[in-house]
Order: structure tokens, then C-alpha cells, then sequence
């Protein structure tokens, strides 16, 4: 009598999490629970198709997540933490999963489940950056996904809701961060409140020329005096 597929998925995942999915064989899962691997292949023709079933509830989680950070309305910040929060709240939901890729990078990269996975990451960033985003706006999405999965993977033992507060405390530095518009010299376009303080305190001082103070502050001189006379 072959074993239900849940009971197969149940070894399986300990099995793939313990050893690997290249190192674990459907003659072992079955030894597990006792049973032939043809009762094993009943339910699965392939070991790579319990792979595929084992990621499926984490890519259906993932979409529906993402469906509705896309749903949640026109303003793109809104849709950006949206999706942050939602896919945040599936890979916590899915640790176990998640996990097991840290030591099988398998799970991932099967040919079964990393197209969708890949499709969703893709959608994901889409979402995050927002719509027309330059470079540094695309860079800044996918260092925001990073930052979401691999606190999930490495840091196991946190409980999920203090782990939740720190990821998102995180990706909220990261998109509150100043982004100095530079220059082709590499010198920013404009003045922070500590820079613009200085400059006109060393201008007030009567001491130094414009390019002495543009170099202090590290500007040029016409972004220093546009500065100066607001």
C-alpha cells in the first residue's frame, strides 16, 4: 500500500534538509517509511518532481503575495512596501524551505521550480523599484530582496516576529538612505545640512576663497555658490 504523498514530502524534506538532494535517493526515502520505492514512485515518477512539490506551496504564496502587493493601489510606495511585507511574510511562513536551500541549492535551481522562482523575483523588483526607475532605483530593489531572504535562511533560531521588525527595520535605512546626485567630476550636485553649515560658516569667516571652500566641502565652486545665496 504506497504511503500518501504527504507522508512522502514529509520524509523527503527532512531527508533533502539533512543531506542534500543530490545526496538523498528514492531508495532511501523509501527505506524511511518503510515501504518500495515503486510505492514512492506511485506517487512521484521522479525525484525531481518531489522537489517540485515541496517548493509549490512557497511559489503559490509567493504570487499571491505579489498579486496583491500589485492590487493595493496607484501609489508606488505603496505597492513597494506591499510587496516587501508580503514576500517577508511567506519566506518567514516558509522557513523550513527556505532553509533546506541554504544547504541544497537544488530546491532553487531545479529546472521544475526555478522559472517560476526566477519570474517572481523578477515581478518582485518590478514592484519594489517602481515605475520607470532608473539604475540606482533597480539596484536599490534587489538589494531590498536580498535583505529579505537571507536573514530568513541564516538566522534560523530568531523568532519570526523579531525577525520580521528587524528585516523591515533594515529595508527601511536602506530606501531612507541620502542618494547624493553626482556630478561627472564625481562631486555631488548639492549640499547636505552639515556641509551647507560649514560652508557658510567658513564663508562668514572671510578667510578662505570659493574654490577653498568648495573643495572643503567637497562641491564646486558654482554648487557652493548656488548654496550660499538661497
Amino acid at each position: 500500500m504506497p504511503e500518501t504523498r504527504s507522508e512522502i514530502l514529509a520524509v523527503a524534506s527532512e531527508l533533502f534538509g539533512r543531506y542534500g538532494y543530490q545526496r538523498t535517493s528514492l531508495r532511501e526515502i523509501a527505506a524511511r517509511l518503510g515501504v518500495s520505492k515503486a510505492a514512492v514512485l506511485y506517487h512521484f515518477p521522479a525525484k525531481a518532481d518531489i522537489l517540485a512539490a515541496l517548493a509549490q506551496p512557497l511559489l503559490d504564496d509567493v504570487d499571491a503575495a505579489l498579486t496583491g502587493a500589485r492590487a493595493a493601489g496607484p501609489d508606488p510606495v505603496t505597492v513597494r512596501w506591499a510587496a516587501i511585507e508580503g514576500l517577508l511574510d511567506v519566506l518567514l511562513a516558509h522557513r523550513g524551505s527556505m532553509r533546506m536551500s541554504v544547504h541544497d541549492l537544488s530546491l532553487m535551481s531545479s529546472e521544475l521550480v526555478f522559472p517560476r522562482f526566477a519570474a517572481a523575483i523578477q515581478l518582485a523588483g518590478e514592484l519594489v523599484a517602481g515605475p520607470e526607475p532608473d539604475l540606482a532605483a533597480r539596484v536599490r530593489a534587489a538589494q531590498a530582496i536580498a535583505m529579505l531572504s537571507d536573514p530568513v535562511m541564516i538566522l534560523a533560531e530568531v523568532p519570526a516576529d523579531a525577525l520580521r521588525a528587524e528585516v523591515l527595520n533594515g529595508v527601511r535605512r536602506l530606501f531612507a538612505a541620502p542618494e547624493p546626485v553626482r556630478r561627472k567630476t564625481g562631486r555631488p550636485s548639492s549640499l547636505g545640512p552639515e556641509q551647507l553649515e560649514l560652508a557658510r560658516r567658513l564663508y562668514e569667516q572671510g578667510r578662505h576663497t570659493g574654490d577653498e571652500i568648495a573643495a572643503a566641502v567637497g562641491v564646486s565652486r558654482a554648487t557652493l555658490y548656488r548654496h550660499l545665496s538661497q
